[in-house]
């Protein structure tokens, strides 16, 4: 297991990328688990004072018959109504573009936002799906056999694992 470079540079080149949405007055939302705390650090960061929302994808994902139930499935949580409203998702890794799908779905279920902006802290190689974040913390090239984790919440660190 190796570990990428320091997280806390990558968060903050992202939270300038942010900036500029904020003319918007955004709702953040993460995606359980990694992509909250990335969107929980932002938020912060960035003085936003409406409250975070969360989303667990878990019952949205299209594998999820074959994975079946994770053993901890979070409630999600939009705070205000996102009718018409501008939001940036925030996940912890990018990868096939399946986890996005699903939040989308899950947004969209709860009303149709003026506009979504993705916000990853990593994207590696291996989408499936046309999706692209719009505010990258790193990219990496990694093996079929190599998976990103996020550990945290308090001290966030990324670990590349080799797995099988």
């Amino acid at each position: 297991m190796t570990q990428s470079p320091d997280i806390e540079a990558t968060l903050a080149r992202m939270q300038e990328e942010l900036r500029p949405y904020l003319e918007r007055r955004p709702l953040i939302i993460g995606i359980y688990t990694g992509g909250v705390w990335i969107a929980e650090r932002l938020h912060r960061a960035l003085g936003l004072e409406e409250p975070l929302g969360t989303l667990d994808i878990s019952f949205y994902r299209d594998d999820f018959t074959r994975l079946g139930m994770h053993p901890q499935v979070k409630t999600s949580n939009l705070p205000v109504n996102i009718e018409d409203r501008h939001i940036i998702l925030v996940d912890d890794v990018l990868h096939t573009g399946r986890t996005i799908r699903a939040a989308l779905n899950e947004i969209f279920d709860y009303g149709r936002p003026a506009s979504a902006t993705l916000a990853a802290l990593v994207v590696r190689d291996g989408r499936e799906l046309p999706i692209q974040a719009d505010v990258i913390g790193q990219y990496l090239k990694l093996n079929k056999n190599q998976h990103v984790k996020l550990s945290g919440p308090d001290k966030l660190i990324l670990n590349i694992q080799e797995v099988g």
